[in-house]
C-alpha cells in the first residue's frame, strides 16, 4: 500500500477551519429553513393512498391544495411508487393531535378523484400518533445515543491507556460529535424530515466513524513502542495516519460506492424513505474518515503538546522556586 508523507499535525489548524466553515454555512441553512421534524416525533396523522391510471399527472403541489380544501390544514405530501407491484402512492402527513376520521378519509379520496379525473384512489393505511408519544420517543432515541457515546469513551479509554486512554477516547468522542453534526445539517440543507432514519445514520456513523480512528490509534500504540521514547507527538500521528491513510480511503471509497448506486436506484424508483437514509449516510461516512484522518490524530496531537508545555512550566516554576530557596 502506497506510504503518504502528509504532515497533518502542523496543518491541523486548516482542517479545524475546513470543518468549521462547513458548521457555519450549516447553522446559516438551519437558521433559515429550520429542522423539520417527522410525525413519529412531533406528532400528526399519515394516510397513505394508492392510485391507477393518469401516471405523471398527479403533482405535490396540486394534491396539497386538495388536502387543505379538504381538511382545512397544511399538510406534507409525498409522492412515490411500489418496486413490486408498480403500483404509485401518495403519502399526506398532517400535523395535529387530532385523527382524520374515516368519513373525511374518504371525502379526501373523493376530491382526490375530482381533481385528477383519470385517477383511481384507494387508502393503503391510516396511523395517528400522539404528540406526546412522538417527543417520549424522540427523546429515548437521544438518550440512546448519549448513552452510546459513554460507553465508547470508556471503551477507548480502557483499549487505549497506554497511550493516554482518556484523552484518546475524548478526542474520539469530539471527532465522532463532528460527524454527527455533518450528518443533522445533511438533513437541514436537503430539506428531509428528521426521523427515525436520522436515528439510524447516527447510530451508524458511531459505529464506522469509531473503527477508523481506532485503526489510527492502534497504529500509534505500536508507533509508540517502536519509535524513541522521546518522539514528538506529531511525528507520532503523522506517521501512524500516513500509514493507514490508503486502507481509509479505499474503505471509505467502497463504501460511497455502493450507497452512490443505492441512490441512484432509489430515485429511479422513486424510494424517498431510502433517499433519506443512504445520502445522509454517504455523506457520514466521509465525514467519518476525515474526522479520523484529520480531526481525531491532530486533536489529540494537540492535548498532549498543550500537556507537555504546561508540565515544562510547572518545572520550570519548581526549579525558579529552588534556585530563590
Amino acid at each position: 500500500m502506497k506510504q503518504f508523507n502528509i504532515h497533518f499535525s502542523k496543518n491541523r489548524k486548516i482542517y479545524y477551519c475546513i470543518s468549521i466553515g462547513i458548521m457555519i454555512i450549516g447553522l446559516i441553512c438551519n437558521i433559515i429553513f429550520g429542522a423539520k421534524l417527522d410525525i413519529e416525533f412531533r406528532g400528526g396523522t399519515q394516510i397513505k393512498y394508492s392510485y391507477t391510471g393518469g401516471s405523471g399527472t398527479v403533482n405535490q403541489s396540486d394534491v396539497e391544495k386538495v388536502v387543505k380544501d379538504t381538511v382545512q390544514s397544511e399538510s406534507s405530501v409525498l409522492l412515490s411508487k411500489d418496486v413490486k407491484s408498480s403500483a404509485n402512492n401518495i403519502t399526506i402527513e398532517l400535523a395535529g393531535s387530532k385523527a382524520i376520521s374515516v368519513d373525511m378519509q374518504q371525502k379526501l379520496a373523493k376530491n382526490l378523484e375530482a381533481k385528477f379525473a383519470n385517477c383511481k384512489f384507494s387508502l393503503v393505511e391510516s396511523n395517528s400518533i400522539n404528540p406526546s408519544m412522538g417527543q417520549r420517543f424522540f427523546t429515548k432515541c437521544l438518550v440512546a445515543v448519549a448513552i452510546t457515546v459513554v460507553l465508547l469513551i470508556l471503551y477507548i479509554a480502557m483499549r487505549f491507556r497506554k497511550i493516554g486512554g482518556m484523552v484518546a477516547g475524548v478526542t474520539a468522542i469530539i471527532a465522532l460529535i463532528h460527524d454527527i453534526i455533518m450528518v443533522y445539517f445533511t438533513f437541514i440543507i436537503c430539506r428531509f424530515p428528521i426521523n427515525s432514519n436520522f436515528i439510524a445514520v447516527v447510530l451508524m456513523i458511531l459505529g464506522y466513524s469509531l473503527n477508523d480512528t481506532i485503526v489510527v490509534y492502534d497504529r500509534i500504540r505500536e508507533n509508540r513502542n517502536e519509535m524513541p521514547a522521546k518522539t514528538p507527538a506529531g511525528e507520532l500521528v503523522d506517521r501512524s495516519i500516513n500509514q493507514t491513510l490508503t486502507r481509509s480511503i479505499f474503505t471509505v471509497l467502497c463504501v460511497v460506492m455502493v450507497l452512490a448506486c443505492l441512490i441512484v436506484t432509489s430515485v429511479y424508483f422513486q424510494l424517498t424513505s431510502v433517499i433519506t437514509l443512504a445520502v445522509p449516510m454517504m455523506v457520514g461516512v466521509v465525514s467519518g474518515c476525515y474526522s479520523s484522518v484529520c480531526i481525531a490524530g491532530p486533536l489529540y496531537v494537540g492535548w498532549n503538546e498543550h500537556k507537555d508545555k504546561k508540565n515544562k512550566e510547572g518545572r520550570s516554576k519548581k526549579a525558579a522556586a529552588s534556585a530563590e530557596i
